[in-house]
């Protein structure tokens, strides 16, 4: 992705992961953890919306850490419908707090990778340890049970997405109070609009 991408990996319960870590130019100011879309449809870890939520977190400051799921790319083991996925997440963010002990922590997905991330954060929530906040990317409300997400949550969706619609969205963020960042004319993988998400988690986190 750029000179400062390095690339590691994990073992994990289904075996080996295959991890990457990007930096910023500075002493890192917290940590991002990104998740990416669904490992039987294509996804992996250099999706490009997933290399977009990267980038937002380093021109923040953060280091940005992502893996590929089982079965995706180097990593071993097989798909387990978010179940393993959840657990593998939690080992990528225990080995980043770790490595950089003391820095607040974000979790950030996109379309499956947003069900992952909701579920660790649910997770963290009954530790007593949540995330500072989560960005969530065409969140896959309708195709997953999401659980609650904290209020502060960013979600941003695509207007025209019909992997996962606009109104399936509403209906999970609608109980919860939470507002929806909609792209307008973006379909479900951001196609020329990739530059929206960036400027959006930008702005929205400071």
């Amino acid at each position: 992705m750029n000179a400062q991408t390095q690339r590691f990996s994990l073992q994990g319960a289904a075996g080996q992961l295959e991890c990457a870590l990007d930096l910023p130019e500075s002493a890192p100011l917290g940590i991002a953890l990104v998740a990416h879309p669904h490992p039987l449809y294509g996804g992996t870890m250099d999706n490009k919306v997933v290399h977009t939520l990267t980038r937002a977190f380093v021109a923040l400051g953060y280091t940005a850490a992502r893996m590929n799921f089982r079965g995706v790319g180097q990593s071993e083991g097989s798909y387990d419908e978010g179940r393993g996925e959840t657990d593998d997440m939690a080992l990528l963010l225990a080995h980043m707090r770790q490595r950089y002990p003391g820095l607040p922590f974000a979790l950030a997905g996109f379309s499956f990778g947003t069900f992952v991330q909701a579920q660790l954060q649910q997770r963290l929530e009954a530790q007593g340890t949540p995330a500072e906040r989560l960005v969530l990317v065409g969140a896959a409300s309708g195709k997953w049970p999401l659980p609650p997400v904290p209020a502060d949550t960013i979600l941003i969706h695509g207007e025209l997405d019909d992997t996962i619609p606009l109104q399936d969205v509403f209906a999970w963020a609608r109980p919860q109070d939470l507002p929806v960042l909609v792209v307008p004319g973006s379909d479900h993988f951001f196609n020329r609009k990739l530059h929206h998400i960036k400027n959006h988690v930008v702005k929205l986190w400071r």
